[in-house]
């Protein structure tokens, strides 16, 4: 008997194998391929017949003891290929672990996610108990609702009744996060509403956990996944509901490998799976805010904070009128309301979202910058590790320079980073503690020693970046500082303000959330800034609007389709020659605008130089079709890589 067999692998087609054993859709088997030994599944199409050449048909060697992967799913990855441009074995991969299966483990592994530990009672309010309500109306079936709430107004505990609802059914269910650093916190509140463990999976947790994750899942020993994007192509047995959290935010974008979105794909897997999906926001992308105008996703909103607590008032510094002192990043004015705050007890939080001491080093006598040999941007020195460092290909080097005149360089060090600005708190502040929150400092063993600390209100001053904005509840927290609004207000791309609004809400959601009295300061040269109007408003949903007309005057998503291809090579005058064959081709195959080639914004990364094309379409055109068909004529050359960008988000 033939079976059509999906191999992790590049291919777009599964391959035929004979079995004496009938073999159902979705059964997972290991079989020879070349010289090795691979696991695939059996697929629900064959490949074309290819009539010039005749291979050698193979037997399966052997069908794994896993429970068969759900036909829906199955049709969800194919879907997902067909949708992204990535070869089916591709998607297969994801799905795979690290192109493995796991057979059921032994009964004990499964143990910790069956113990039953202590449990907080949690009362909604009634704006809550309403949002609940709307959530489970349509629990059977296919349907996208949207959560929004202002931050603090306890929107997890409303998901989270959801979820209750839907496991005493039987049903496993999935929370996305956009940040592997929010786990360890929320795994805490999951554990003090529901009372047992949920699984942890993203990119940092061990091998031996994600076999015990996998399989559990795929034999219902598992019943919740806490979860990074990659967590979406989980092998689930009985999956009842998804919810995405942060759904705005731009870390659900995979845009190194296979690039996708997980929220759009989170959307389309709830669709195939034929169950619901919750996105839940403070203030939903445009693209949501969008669909529901257009009646396509439903809606809750909760307007109140939890036990009423006032949202934070802002309060605009001028630093034309209370200019910065040398070597100081920190005003006067800025100083003297941030002493009174630390004299009521309140924590502090000064909000630069730079990582590093500096973003721009040179010398000031050879007028030497530091930048990276293998991307075209500037290093950013690491005091603390006392390194200039590439935060896109990781490269390190020290500062020991030799100048023109055989000397050492003379340094300068331009701008700050959250390390400088630390430096200068340290000095003025020096009977609190301080301590930095950013990438650097919370995906390290002493993390959580950090958080805890921070909410136990010993840690006096914070200084962080962006991170710091994403779902943590610091109940001291009653006074932030923006340090560097008029320079984040800048952006090359079209979603700049769009984030601007949402980093500055959740930023400004994190004060104030134990009903404390709560200030927002922003040192600006520009009074009359847009971002600053759009960010002191309390309903988001007003620049939304404004920002929804705007694209829809220039065509821009969600009013067209957007798709990029990024060329790279090592050879910059192959890849401007090959940019521009390609540029060609697409406008011979593609009826619709074919913008480019550019260099892009950063021009070289990990060696590699860049340049981009850019295709726009109307929203009724199936691009990914009449691409896919033009791709297939194009023979990329040896030294060219081709990475396609279906519906870009980042446009460096």
């Amino acid at each position: 008997m033939k079976i059509p067999v999906l191999l992790p692998n590049i291919f777009d087609h599964p391959f035929t194998y004979e079995s004496d054993k009938k073999a159902a859709v979705g059964e997972y088997v290991v079989v020879p391929f070349g010289k090795i030994n691979a696991i695939g599944v059996v697929w629900d199409k064959f490949e074309k017949e290819n009539k010039n050449k005749k291979f050698k048909i193979k037997k399966i060697k052997n069908f794994l003891n896993i429970e068969k992967l759900n036909e829906n799913t199955i049709k969800f990855l194919n879907w997902f290929s067909e949708y992204n441009l990535v070869p089916k074995g591709m998607a297969l991969k994801l799905h795979l672990l690290s192109s493995e299966a796991v057979e059921v483990l032994a009964e004990k592994e499964y143990l910790k996610f069956d113990e039953k530990l202590e449990i907080n009672n949690y009362e909604l309010s009634k704006e809550q108990d309403n949002a609940f309500k709307d959530l489970i109306k349509k629990d059977e079936k296919f349907r996208t609702h949207v959560l929004q709430g202002t931050t603090g107004s306890g929107k997890t505990i409303v998901y989270f009744n959801a979820i209750k609802k839907k496991i005493e059914k039987g049903y496993q269910a999935l929370i996305l996060l956009p940040e592997i650093g929010l786990t360890n916190e929320f795994e805490k509140k999951f554990i003090d509403f529901f009372g047992f463990r949920p699984a942890i999976w993203h990119s940092s947790i061990t091998k031996k956990n994600k076999k015990i994750v996998w399989s559990g899942l795929s034999s219902n020993k598992i019943k919740v996944v806490i979860g990074a994007r990659s967590a979406l192509f989980l092998p689930f047995k009985n999956l009842g509901l998804i919810t995405v959290d942060e759904e705005h935010d731009q870390s659900y974008k995979q845009d190194e490998g296979v690039i996708y979105n997980a929220r759009d794909m989170a959307i389309s897997r709830a669709m195939f799976e034929k169950i619901p999906i919750n996105l839940v926001s403070a203030v939903p992308s445009l693209e949501t805010y969008n669909n529901i105008k257009l009646k396509k996703y439903e809606y809750s909103r909760i307007l109140k904070r939890h036990k009423d607590a006032n949202l934070p008032e802002h309060e605009i510094i001028d630093l034309k009128k209370y200019s910065l002192e040398k070597k100081s990043w920190i005003s006067s004015k800025t100083l003297e309301k941030v002493k009174i705050h630390l004299t009521k007890g309140d924590q502090i939080l000064f909000f630069l979202n730079r990582r590093g001491f500096s973003p721009f080093v040179l010398c000031k006598k050879c007028i030497n910058v530091f930048s990276c040999p293998n991307c075209s941007i500037n290093l950013v020195f690491h005091k603390k590790n006392n390194q200039l460092l590439c935060h896109y290909c990781g490269y390190k080097t020290g500062l020991d320079r030799d100048c023109t005149d055989e000397k050492k360089c003379e340094l300068a060090f331009s701008g700050p980073g959250v390390e400088k600005i630390y430096e200068e708190v340290k000095s003025i502040f020096s009977n609190y503690k301080s301590a930095i929150f950013s990438s650097d400092t919370m995906n390290k063993k002493s993390s959580t020693k950090i958080l805890n600390e921070i909410i136990e209100n010993k840690i006096n001053i914070l200084i962080g970046t962006q991170m710091i904005s994403k779902g943590f509840h610091f109940p001291n927290l009653n006074c932030i500082v923006v340090l560097d609004i008029d320079l984040t207000s800048r952006g090359h791309d079209l979603r700049a303000a769009e984030k601007n609004l949402q980093l500055y809400h959740q930023l400004s959601g994190r004060a104030g959330r134990a009903g404390k009295p709560a200030k927002v300061y922003f040192q600006t040269y520009n009074l009359n800034s847009d971002v600053i109007s759009q960010i002191t408003s309390q309903d988001p949903f007003l620049f939304l609007e404004k920002e929804l007309v705007l694209r829809k005057n220039h065509t821009l998503p969600p009013f067209e389709r957007f798709i990029a291809l990024i060329i790279t090579s090592p050879d910059q005058e192959k890849l401007k020659k090959e940019s521009f064959i390609l540029q060609e081709k697409l406008d011979k195959k593609l009826n619709c605008k074919v913008l480019g080639p550019v260099e892009a914004p950063i021009f070289k990364i990990k060696k590699n130089y860049r340049n981009r094309i850019l295709i726009r379409a109307k929203k009724d055109i199936n691009i990914q079709k009449k691409l896919s068909e033009a791709l297939k004529s194009y023979n990329c050359p040896s030294g060219i890589k081709l990475i396609v960008d279906v519906d870009p988000i980042s446009f460096n």
